[in-house]
This record gives C-alpha cells, sequence and structure tokens, in this order.
C-alpha cells in the first residue's frame, strides 16, 4: 500500500478507564465516539482487533491501517491493549465510558479471565447496540474472541477472524515447553529484574533502547512505545502468559461447534504457538469449517512483517461476506 495513502488515515489514540483500570484504544477512521454519531452517519459496523500476548496494540497500527484502506474506508477499525500493558502519559487525560462512567472492577483483571470480561465490559461501554461487530483475534486474542463471542452472546458479533489462534494445548507447543517453566516457575525471578533493572532506568535511555529495537525490526509507529519497557505492563504480559499456559488446554468444542459459522480460522505452517497438527485436527473434527492454513510463509507475529499481507488477506474475506450481510 501506498505510504502516503497511509499516512492520511485518521488515528487517534485515547484512554479510558474500562474494569476500574486505564485502557489504551487505537481508533482508526474519522469516528471516535459511536455514540456521538447521528443515524445517518454512524457506521453499521465496527472492526475491533484483541491482540495477543505481549502484543501492545501499537505494533497492530500497521495492519489496521491497511485493512482500513483496503475495505475503501468504510468501516472504522478500533485496536484495545490488554488491560494493564498501557500506562497514559502524564499529559493525556483519562476519559470516562460514555455509557458506563461508573463502571465496576474487574476481579484478576490482569488475569486471563480478567482480561476477557475487560474486552466485554468495553464493547458494552463503548459501541452501541445498533453497531455490528467484526473480531479480529490474533494468538491469545483468538481465545478471547470465542470466550466474548461465548460469554456475552448479546452482543452483535456477526463474524470472527481467528489469526494463528492459540486456543488449546498452549503449554505442549514447541514455545509453550520453553515459555511454561519461565512464566509459570521464574516468573517472580524476571518480575524482580524488571523492577531492579528498568524502573531506575532513565526514561531517555529506555526510548533510545525501543528506538534501537525497532529499527532492527525495520518497524516504524506513529504511538509512542515507550510501554514497552515499563516494568508493570511487562509484569502483566508476563502474569497473563502463565495463566494462559495454566487454562488454555482442552479446545472448547461445544462453543466452536455453536459459533462455527461466524468463524474463520488461519493457522501458519510454521507456527511454533498452533503446530499444524492443531489445524488438521481442527479441519478433521470440524469438515465444515472456515479453517485455513497460511501458504504465504507468515509468521505467527505477523505484525513484524506481514502486516499488510494480512490485512489483505482479511480484508478479501471481509469483501466477500460484507456484501451477503
Amino acid at each position: 500500500m501506498d505510504s502516503d495513502v497511509q499516512e492520511e488515515i485518521p488515528v487517534r489514540e485515547e484512554f479510558f478507564f474500562c474494569g476500574g483500570v486505564e485502557t489504551q484504544i487505537i481508533k482508526c477512521g474519522p469516528w471516535t465516539n459511536l455514540f456521538d454519531e447521528q443515524s445517518v452517519t454512524r457506521p453499521k459496523l465496527l472492526v475491533f482487533v484483541i491482540p495477543g500476548n505481549p502484543g501492545f496494540s501499537p505494533f497492530y497500527l500497521p495492519f489496521a491501517k491497511s485493512l482500513y484502506s483496503l475495505t475503501k474506508g468504510r468501516l472504522p477499525v478500533w485496536m484495545i491493549s490488554h488491560a494493564g500493558f498501557a500506562l497514559a502519559p502524564k499529559d493525556k487525560k483519562i476519559l470516562a465510558a460514555p455509557e458506563e462512567p461508573n463502571a465496576q472492577e474487574i476481579e484478576d483483571i490482569y488475569g486471563l479471565n480478567g482480561q476477557i470480561q475487560h474486552k466485554i465490559a468495553f464493547l458494552r461501554a463503548h459501541v452501541p447496540k445498533d453497531v455490528k461487530l467484526i473480531l479480529i483475534g490474533h494468538s491469545i486474542g483468538s481465545y478471547i474472541v470465542l470466550r466474548v463471542m461465548k460469554d456475552a452472546p448479546e452482543l452483535p458479533v456477526i463474524h470472527s477472524f481467528l489469526l494463528f489462534p492459540t486456543i488449546e494445548r498452549m503449554a505442549e507447543t514447541p514455545n509453550g515447553r520453553i515459555a511454561t517453566p519461565l512464566l509459570c516457575w521464574f516468573r517472580y525471578v524476571l518480575y524482580a529484574t524488571g523492577y531492579l533493572v528498568l524502573k531506575p532506568c532513565p526514561e531517555i535511555i529506555k526510548s533510545f533502547l525501543i528506538k534501537k529495537a525497532l529499527e532492527r525490526l525495520s518497524f516504524t509507529c506513529e504511538i509512542p512505545l515507550e510501554n514497552l519497557l515499563q516494568p508493570f505492563c511487562l509484569a502483566n504480559a508476563a502474569y497473563l502468559g502463565s495463566q494462559e499456559m495454566i487454562q488454555v488446554r482442552k479446545r472448547d468444542d461445544e462453543a466452536i461447534k455453536e459459533l462455527l459459522p461466524k468463524l474463520t480460522f488461519y493457522y501458519g505452517k510454521t507456527d511454533g504457538w498452533c503446530p499444524v497438527k492443531y489445524y488438521e485436527d481442527m479441519k478433521k473434527d470440524f469438515p465444515g469449517g472456515d479453517i485455513r492454513l497460511c501458504e504465504k510463509g507468515i509468521s505467527h507475529a505477523f505484525v513484524l512483517g506481514f502486516s499488510q499481507e494480512v490485512a489483505a488477506i482479511v480484508a478479501d474475506w471481509m469483501n466477500n461476506k460484507l456484501p451477503k450481510i
């Protein structure tokens, strides 16, 4: 996609209190508060992206902008950060939800179940009931999407795209066998190291390190990424990861069977978090489902180098399905 076109896409970063926690939302498109829009200008659909872990939302911005452009700017594309993954800058105002200014706190909001309820709370408070939803989940975001659809059936979700979905047996995967002892047994060592090393580190040095790391990844983003080296945010990412290893085990076949017409699965060929066998098992167990295997060599962390390719795939699905809706 032409970079000049991407730069023209309206992008807005906002922070809201959701479940008692400040929550980062990145919005692509001219729509900011859907409740303020007149019925004639309000979009009929909202594309809502739930990231992986530690998939900080700004990493998904190139994907969201590409998707917005490829769907001809008809639909807002919003991305939500996981609770505790982003801290608002000191000069940034934290807003109240338009419909639930005094929302109740969510129990264990930084854990897996809390993160699911966090997404449900946001959608209930920020999306009018007459605006339909297209959910996009990446990695553990796919698991969260399934639970959102299962736990909040009143939400008007018309379709969900589950990209490189980690929805089962995470601890048994090649990456899971490495991550499980680190996240479950040595997590407190990681916490202590993070706070001892990063907490006293001057912000200018953190910014320099982030800049150099992003340069090596050939990644640019207009949203600041200082939260990448915030001990509080890293600790929450590790805590969520430990719960994923423990809780994401048996595939929820009952929910998948019920929701199958609204689901598209996209697996990777060389994915250390959801091996090809998981794809083959899904195809065998749900022969009528829209379950696909990537033929383009795209990695699990597609936001690092393959955002436009994945956006083109999702946009093609959406452009084919939307005329039928």
